[in-house]
């Protein structure tokens, strides 16, 4: 593939909603509610009368004209409520799902999906329906084309807007190495690559978990949201940071699939947030897409026992190996560090699926 040769990816761009419009959304995110839970009401009911779903298509005519008879929102929203309805109803494999609350402690936060024909961007802001939200634009939203996506409220009752656009993917023709990384909670990332220092695990939450305790203890809820906030937006920059500077230098990188959902069930539950492994993963994927770098996840099972130069099976096991960080492979004598090794054995790993994949695809 030469240099001029251009892919496109999708993209999300995030922009802030200025705080003036803040009721405005609130109140649009009350309907959306409101179509949410008649979807949920509707589908219930008639699975219990017929044994059967209503899909995307059998809701659209349910609540055809309902911005008609009242409703704010614009009828392309009403149809990707209900779209998403389905597609959550699929996924969790539940005749019916939570209620979207308005209101109260339990207060669901607000979401407006919408499609590319309900929006138009011009001069700093963006047309919803009858609306005009004014928004902080630190992308240059004119130089792309709109596509579906969402207004949305955190915690701190701030409001988003994010869209999809196409963007342009050269191919990486300047990088050329591999990369493995294993990810831990001691250290957050071991490499398989000796030029780069394995990343020391970064306790955001524990760091500021006394001050999160004390203004739980004092009842100063916007306190504790800020709190939040920050915790999360530390995290967020850390891996960004961390994974731009590892797409712009590899053109391929494997990382282990640790199942982070199952070990945040565990007493390490507070470790496993605090590390972020999934986003870090879905930032290496979303980043090396716009990067042309390859990426992919791989098994890591006995990663970490088994030896990088002979593949003998002899590293530390079991609960009480998990202390050992470094072990002398009695096979070969190598000597090694627990998570580059590990980190060496998923690149491997990933070498052997890219293989495999390549080979698959050229005998088509």
């Amino acid at each position: 593939m030469s240099e001029t040769s251009v892919n496109t990816a999708i993209r999300t761009l995030r922009c802030r909603v200025k705080d003036r419009h803040a009721r405005v959304l609130v109140g649009l995110a009350r309907e959306v509610n409101m179509v949410w839970n008649f979807d949920n009401e509707l589908s219930h009911k008639h699975t219990q009368r017929t044994g059967k779903f209503l899909s995307a298509y059998d809701l659209h005519q349910y609540t055809a004209g309902a911005t008609k008879e009242g409703l704010s929102l614009h009828s392309q929203t009403v149809q990707a409520v209900n779209e998403a309805f389905v597609t959550r109803r699929k996924q969790f494999k539940k005749a019916r799902l939570r209620w979207r609350v308005s209101g109260g402690t339990r207060r669901s936060l607000g979401w407006i999906p919408f499609k590319a024909s309900a929006i138009a961007y011009k001069a700093g802001s963006i047309r919803y329906g009858k609306h005009i939200f004014n928004l902080w634009d630190s992308y240059g939203l004119s130089d792309y084309e709109l596509g579906p996506g969402s207004f949305s409220e955190d915690a701190r009752g701030r409001w988003y807007v994010n869209m999809t656009v196409k963007m342009a993917v050269k191919a990486n023709t300047v990088a050329t190495e591999s990369l493995g990384i294993d990810l831990g909670l001691r250290q957050f990332a071991g490499f398989s690559d000796e030029a780069l220092e394995n990343i020391e695990a970064q306790q955001f939450y524990r760091a500021l978990e006394p001050s999160l305790a004390i203004a739980q203890r004092a009842g100063k809820k916007r306190r504790v949201r800020a709190i939040h906030a920050k915790v999360a937006n530390r995290r967020k920059d850390h891996l960004h940071q961390l994974s731009t500077q590892l797409v712009k230098r590899y053109g391929a990188i494997f990382v282990g699939n640790v199942n982070a959902q199952a070990l945040a069930k565990t007493s390490k539950a507070k470790s496993v947030l605090d590390a972020g492994w999934g986003a870090f993963r879905t930032m290496l994927r979303y980043n090396g897409d716009s990067a042309g770098v390859w990426f992919d996840e791989v098994k890591e099972a006995f990663s970490t026992q088994t030896c990088s130069v002979c593949n003998s099976r002899t590293g530390p096991k079991g609960q009480e190996g998990l202390g050992i960080r470094e072990w002398l492979c009695p096979q070969c004598g190598t000597l090694h560090d627990r998570d580059r090794n590990a980190a060496r054995n998923i690149l491997a790993l990933g070498h052997k699926r890219l293989a495999e994949g390549i080979i698959a695809a050229s005998a088509r």
